[in-house]
């Protein structure tokens, strides 16, 4: 009797072990989710069962959107999150851009009828770093700016590398990065992830309009998208600024007065 009472009890016992430990989602439960976080404006990349950067990527967007514990983890109380949470919302709306929200650390490109891509971001850790004996502060700034230098593939500097990087201010850029973390730790570059940097890039043209803000500092760039011109002409002012020099005409452009950004630091 004492033996079938100690079996039952070790059976019960092992059961609510079972249960309390959590559980890998199956491929079909994970094609829901990236179903639903794509539904939702997350980028996840393709929907196909299997939780990979892009998946996790979605998730922790998601997660930080929505201020939970970011885990990157798919458990069922983020189930239950992702089918009960509204889609992200973008500050302006009406004309297409792109938002980073540094409160969030997520960025948002915006198409003009308000439907939105959400990707992590890892920024400006704010912290003062040294480079080549100048000291600096590792910081984002806010503001409108605009997209107006790129460059293709990684390139390399003191202080990282970058992947597809899209200027917006000085040495500032959107790059795709190796590392981006959850939390703000770039010396002011806008970190995203690998698998959407290429792809990310060839969608933010020259003269896109990029908004960063936080919860205390947002301009409009409402004047920009209404007039063309001011856009143009916001553009042009920074073409002409001294941080540009004349480009070297090559034999496959055969370009002549292209100009671009003097070497700079770039903080990845």
């Amino acid at each position: 009797m004492k033996v079938v009472v100690a079996a039952c009890l070790l059976t019960v016992l092992t059961a609510a072990n079972v249960l309390a430990q959590p559980q890998r989602p199956n491929k079909s439960q994970i094609k829901e989710a990236e179903q639903q976080l794509s539904d939702l404006g997350y980028w996840t990349g393709p929907i196909d069962g299997l939780f990979d950067a892009g998946t996790k990527s979605a998730l922790i967007a998601f997660q930080k959107w929505n201020a939970r514990e970011v885990t990157g983890q798919l458990t069922v109380e983020e189930f239950a999150a992702i089918r009960n949470s509204a889609a992200p919302r973008a500050r302006e709306l009406g004309y297409q851009h792109v938002e980073v929200d540094l409160d969030r650390q997520v960025l948002m490109l915006v198409r003009e009828e308000g439907d939105v891509k959400v990707l992590p971001v890892s920024t400006g850790n704010n912290q003062t770093f040294v480079d080549e004996g100048q000291e600096s502060i590792a910081y984002t700034p806010r503001g409108r700016f605009l997209v107006y230098y790129k460059e293709a593939g990684w390139k390399s500097g003191s202080l990282g590398s970058t992947y597809y990087a899209n200027f917006i201010s000085g040495g500032v850029a959107i790059h795709g990065s190796r590392n981006v973390p959850n939390a703000p730790a770039s010396h002011g570059c806008i970190r995203i992830p690998m698998f959407a940097a290429r792809e990310v890039s060839r969608l933010l043209k020259l003269g896109t309009i990029v908004l960063v803000y936080d919860r205390i500092s947002f301009v409009s760039a409402r004047d920009w998208a209404k007039n063309p011109k001011l856009k143009e002409a916001a553009l042009a002012n920074i073409a002409a600024d001294d941080d540009y020099v004349l480009d070297t005409p090559t034999a496959k452009s055969k370009s002549l007065n292209v100009r671009k950004p003097r070497p700079k630091l770039v903080r990845s």
